[in-house]
């Protein structure tokens, strides 16, 4: 058996050769389908992203605090529209799962629900449509969602889930490839216009901004290694509430086959008003075929 498993190992690892030596020629989804770029007409475009945030500072008090963690799963679809590929329409759910009073942050896994310290469900839905505004600048896209919530509380017996009101996304992608084809820089600007009754939530009537910029480095069109910033702006716009913070971070995306990629990041938050200080961890899955 243990030959039998080293055969078969070395026979991945050859295919794997193989297929990156073709991924070398033709390029991959990871380099050349960035988010500023959208599929075609019978293409789907699927996304599972998951972003584990915990923190034991915050801006409120100084020192250590009760250790809270909030994560968020997210599930994207996408299909083309026309011919051209300038429309893609597509679904966006949210499922989260919040602890606090210093349980461990892997516990947000367990799903419990425990009266008082966790809190977990599908939070909100949202359809979406991205499109390239300018025929001759097909690296600018814009993705617009409405995000619906599906909760009756934002927080219960002082465990916040998610926010209560509906949310009107929009984001700007941008992407350039530097001459060789090593070097990509991708920008985004992310303006969410969230509306209610403010006694529903703290970010109802606001406008948050959050442009961020990412470099990447691809020592082949299969692998890349990025750094990012992102600095994002609560603007008050009647709740009596404004917050900023400005995160650093950087991360990995690999190329498992044609359709498939992987993605993990790290942030860290190192600066802010109003806000906590912690560190995000992000795992992702896209499948575009």
């Amino acid at each position: 058996m243990k030959t039998k498993s080293i055969i078969a190992g070395f026979i991945c690892l050859i295919s794997t050769g193989l297929w990156a030596q073709e991924q070398e020629s033709e390029g991959s989804v990871i380099q050349t389908l960035t988010p500023s770029k959208l599929i075609g007409k019978g293409q789907f475009d699927l996304k599972w992203f998951n972003n584990l945030y915990t923190q034991t500072e915050s801006t409120f008090s100084e020192g250590r605090e009760d250790r809270e963690t909030f994560f968020t799963s997210t599930l994207e679809g996408y299909t083309g529209v026309g011919q051209n590929k300038r429309v893609n329409v597509g679904l966006i759910l949210e499922i989260r799962s919040n602890v606090i009073a210093d349980r461990s942050a892997l516990d947000v896994f367990q799903f419990d629900g425990e009266r008082g310290t966790a809190r977990s469900g599908l939070t909100s839905i949202a359809p979406s449509v991205k499109f390239v505004p300018f025929k001759s600048i097909n690296n600018f896209s814009v993705q617009s969602s409405f995000f619906i919530p599906l909760i009756d509380n934002e927080v219960e017996e002082g465990v916040f889930l998610d926010q209560n009101g509906y949310t009107w996304q929009n984001r700007f992608f941008y992407d350039y490839t530097f001459t060789g084809d090593e070097f990509q820089l991708f920008a985004e600007l992310n303006s969410e216009l969230s509306f209610g009754d403010k006694q529903e939530s703290f970010a109802n009537n606001s406008l948050r901004l959050t442009p961020g910029i990412f470099l990447s480095y691809f020592p082949s069109s299969s692998f890349t290694i990025l750094g990012l910033v992102q600095h994002s702006q609560l603007i008050d716009l009647g709740n009596n509430f404004s917050q900023d913070f400005t995160a650093v971070g950087g991360g990995l995306k690999y190329q498992l086959t044609k359709e498939l990629n992987i993605e993990a990041l790290y942030t860290n938050f190192v600066r802010g008003n109003d806000t906590g200080l912690g560190e995000t961890f992000n795992l992702g899955f896209r499948a575009v075929f």
